[in-house]
């Protein structure tokens, strides 16, 4: 923390002269602090009244810097740097009130997701209703844990005093941040640096609900939490479904930290049927089928009514090809929590498997009606999942798709360019909406050199993502079937070209480029073939 100063000397209205200083903190935050750059240098303003003949006297704005300087150091949500512009605030306090719908026998959780509404309801404006659900998550946190609860309580107070603060109830915010202060003198944390596992914990919740670009965060947090108390069920449970949604597949399911981790939750949480059917899920990744078949049986036998084992256990007999199933399964979830955009989602992706089916099986003709009913669901499925969360990327990018397929040109591309503003706005998600455009031009529009031009764009953006990949493949199915009506076809070898190059092929590049200059003068072809020789000098 530093001083800064500035000097200005007046007269009074009795003529003694007054200096008015005026004073700026720069406060940094203190341990386990989640600042952004913004937030990590908050500078606070006050005004002090200094008479030469009577000294200091201390203006009511004195108190708002003594105050903004111990909050800054709390750890709770309105430090730990949750940006409304990072997630849809109506589908999480949706997801949030069906949490506490549904997990009413844990009464922990249930107070650790009143915390998180309590915050949303601030960012909504609705300050009277977070005071409420701030408070509630301090009654059920004792009702819990009786007596032993302070440190369950840190998050919730630090929220309570921010609370306060910003509603000018400097008396409440003093009092939490008192109670804060007897906390820890009673549990001295053991590091400068690290909060408490309960704290930890809570922190790894709350980045794993808000946002999936917190999703890392989330881990980060859990892993230390696990580090200090290594069997506790829920930082292993949590630290196990933030791997599940981040990490990569290994070659090898002994070396996939998810599922080892998986494994280990389900020890610490025999009762967790979600987790049961994450871990059938993974397994199938690696062909692990009978396990995974009797891990997802069980938890839908043990938990046939909760819509978040139903709705997982729907996407893993989606993905299994029982396409019907899925459905029956996930349209009785959607009667419990009928404001799900998940599994809008899941419905439509599903409904989309069993139009994809139609078509395979060669009933285009004599089933027409029916694949008509089952994109109109799908369409429905998607319409009801962006009202939901507007800002549902890959929901909108498939329903522009969906338009396109269904000759409804002009409102496909409309939907297009409100997805690519979203996409923009949220810096999420990009290069799948540059890809569904792709095949929006190349199927729907039926124009070929957007559809290549969008591809390449694509590819550029990330050639070892899921998308890249994908957009290689079309690329090469387009190259391919041109040199097959065309041998000499130079732009065909160009894209070959082009795909090796972005994949980092530069030998099969060089020769793709050589190929292509052969048959057509070309200064980009040219250009390229020049800096991939030159970089293997």
């Amino acid at each position: 923390m530093y001083l800064h100063a500035d000097s200005l000397y007046l007269l009074d209205g009795k003529s003694k002269e007054t200096r008015i200083v005026s004073v700026s903190i720069l406060c940094c935050g203190s341990r386990g602090g989640d600042f952004t750059e913004q937030q990590n240098q908050i500078e606070l303003s006050a005004h002090f009244s200094v008479n030469k003949d009577r000294g200091l006297i201390i203006m009511s704005s004195t108190q708002d810097i003594v105050f903004k300087t111990k909050l800054l150091q709390l750890e709770c949500h309105f430090t730990w740097a949750l940006r409304k512009e990072d997630t849809d605030l109506t589908d999480l306090l949706n997801r949030l009130e069906d949490q506490i719908n549904f997990d009413l026998g844990r009464k922990a959780g249930v107070a650790r997701t009143y915390n998180s509404i309590g915050f949303v309801k601030y960012l909504l404006g609705s300050h009277d209703e977070a005071l409420s659900h701030f408070q509630r998550s301090v009654e059920l946190t004792k009702e819990c844990h009786g007596e032993d609860c302070d440190k369950l309580l840190v998050v919730s107070c630090g929220n309570l005093a921010w609370l306060h603060y910003n509603r000018k109830d400097y008396e409440e915010c003093k009092s939490y941040l008192d109670q804060l202060k007897e906390i820890e003198k009673k549990y001295p944390p053991d590091s400068t640096s690290v909060p408490y596992p309960e704290v930890l914990g809570e922190k790894g919740w709350t980045f794993l609900k808000f946002s999936r670009k917190y999703y890392e965060r989330s881990k980060e947090c859990f892993r230390k939490a696990l580090e200090l108390e290594p069997d506790a069920g829920e930082w292993n449970s949590g630290y196990a479904i933030a791997l599940y949604r981040t990490e990569t597949e290994q070659s090898n399911p002994t070396d996939s930290p998810t599922i080892k981790q998986l494994r280990r939750a389900i020890e610490t949480n025999p009762d967790d049927d979600v987790l049961k059917v994450l871990l059938g899920l993974r397994l199938t990744v690696y062909r692990k089928y009978d396990e995974a078949d009797s891990l997802v049986e069980k938890a839908l036998e043990n938990s046939p009514e909760h819509p978040h084992v139903i709705r997982y256990v729907g996407m893993f007999f989606r993905n299994q090809g029982s396409v019907d199933r899925a459905i029956a399964l996930l349209k009785r979830a959607l009667e419990r929590v009928p404001n799900s955009s998940f599994i809008h989602h899941q419905l439509a992706l599903s409904y989309k498997k069993k139009k994809i089916s139609l078509y395979r099986a060669g009933s285009h003709h004599s089933k027409s009606a029916e694949i008509k009913r089952v994109r109109n669901q799908c369409i429905y499925h998607l319409e009801m999942a962006i009202t939901l969360k507007s800002s549902f990327i890959s929901a909108m990018s498939e329903l522009a798709l969906h338009y396109g397929e269904n000759q409804d040109l002009s409102k496909a591309e409309e939907q297009f360019q409100a997805t690519f503003q979203v996409a923009t706005e949220k810096n999420d998600a990009y290069q799948l909406v540059t890809l569904c455009y792709a095949e929006f031009q190349e199927y729907s529009m039926k124009c070929e050199s957007l559809a290549i031009k969008h591809y390449m764009q694509c590819l550029k953006m990330g050639p070892d993502k899921s998308e890249g990949r994908r957009s290689a493949g079309h690329l090469k199915k387009i190259a391919e079937k041109r040199i097959s009506r065309n041998p000499k076809d130079a732009e065909a070898f160009g894209i070959l070209g082009f795909i090796h190059k972005e994949k980092g092929e530069k030998c099969h590049a060089i020769e793709c480029y050589e190929k292509a200059l052969s048959y057509e003068d070309n200064a980009e072809y040219l250009s390229n073939l020049c800096d991939l020789r030159l970089s293997l000098q």
